[in-house]
Parts: structure tokens; sequence; C-alpha cells
């Protein structure tokens, strides 16, 4: 692991994951700040889920660092971004600065080579997968799902889907590809169970 400085973005709900994007509006001054500083640098934003709310709430110990692959600059000084995750971190400490946005001190993993499920793990996913999708009413083009390596599968799910933040945070700090599908076929029976019964409810 390598320590370094970064400058974090908390956001409840949203994940990024290493090889994944993730598209950002950024409207608060704060973070434009954020997003003007990290172009004039290295491009780099740490990710984090914020544990609660507030002004400046304490943050989950890992997030993932993205860089900046797509920019649009607004008229009006906001930014759409994309962001490629690049690795998993873990914050050491929180800086003291004088910027507008918050700054830490973390490890960054290595980040390996892709990993590939087993057939029974894929198809479980899958079937789980649509399972969920029809509960929520989601509209999924399945073909392209079916193309979709086993990496990209898993993690998007876990970015995409609609679980809270100690979920979305169990999913990133999973240590394996495995692990992390395990995990999200798990939540897609519980969060799914629950839309049955709202949709019951109704």
């Amino acid at each position: 692991m390598t320590a370094t400085r970064l400058s974090v973005f908390p956001l409840a709900g949203a994940l990024l994951l290493p090889r994944m994007h993730l598209p950002l509006h950024i409207f608060e001054p704060r973070y434009r700040a954020m997003v003007s500083d990290a172009l004039a640098r290295d491009r780099r934003i740490g990710m984090i889920q914020p544990r609660g709310g507030g002004d400046k709430p304490p943050l989950f110990a890992m997030g993932c660092v993205g860089r900046i692959a797509e920019v649009e600059a607004l008229e009006d000084g906001r930014f759409d971004i994309v962001l490629e995750g690049l690795a998993r971190f873990t914050v050491l400490r929180e800086l003291e600065v004088t910027t507008p946005f918050r700054q830490v001190e973390a490890e960054l993993e290595k980040v390996g080579e892709s990993e590939t499920l087993s057939l029974g793990e894929r198809a479980s996913l899958e079937i789980e997968a649509r399972r969920f999708a029809d509960v929520l009413g989601y509209a999924v083009d399945w073909e392209a799902v079916t193309r979709l390596d086993d990496e990209s599968l898993v993690n998007g799910i876990a970015q995409i889907a609609p679980f809270d933040a100690a979920s979305k945070q169990a999913l990133l700090q999973s240590d394996s590809l495995g692990e992390r599908a395990e995990l999200a076929v798990q939540l897609m029976q519980f969060f799914g169970r629950h839309g049955e019964d709202r949709a019951t409810l109704q």
C-alpha cells in the first residue's frame, strides 16, 4: 500500500469501484473548488461515504479514488464529470486544511487483475438480479447484461442498486469478487422482499 494525500467527496449512497465509472453533477461551491483543484493537479478525487449528516460528518474508513476521465464545465460554474475508479483506499487520518473541501491521508490498495465468478455464482447473480429488477419495476436490457464480464456485472449492481449506505459500504469492502457477488445476492433478496411488501401495501 502507498500513503497519499487525497481530496475527498463524502456522498452517501455513491459507490465507486476500481475500473468502474461514476457520473457526477457537481454544483456545491466547495466541490466545484475541489474539481477545479483536481483538474489543476492530478485529476484524482476520493469518493467516500459519510457516517451520518451535518456539515462535517465522520467518514467511513474506506473509499475509492477516481480519476476525472470526462469533464464538462457548465457556464454557471457547475461541472458534469465522470470518475474512473483507480483503487480502494483506507483513511489514515483527516488533515487540517484551509481549503473548503476535506482532505485525508490515505493508503491506496494495489489493484489486481480482473476476477471471475464460477458458472454457479454467475447464474445465481443473474437470476436474483432479474427478480430484483422485476420487483422494483426496472426496465433492463438483459441481452446487454449477459454480455458483461463478471467484474462489470457485480460491480455495476453494487453501484446502481438502491441499497442503503451501510450495505454499499459492505460491498465496497468485500475483499474478492465472489464475496461481493454473494453479498449482492443477499442484499437483493433482502431489499427485494421489502419492495414486495411495499407493493402489497399500496
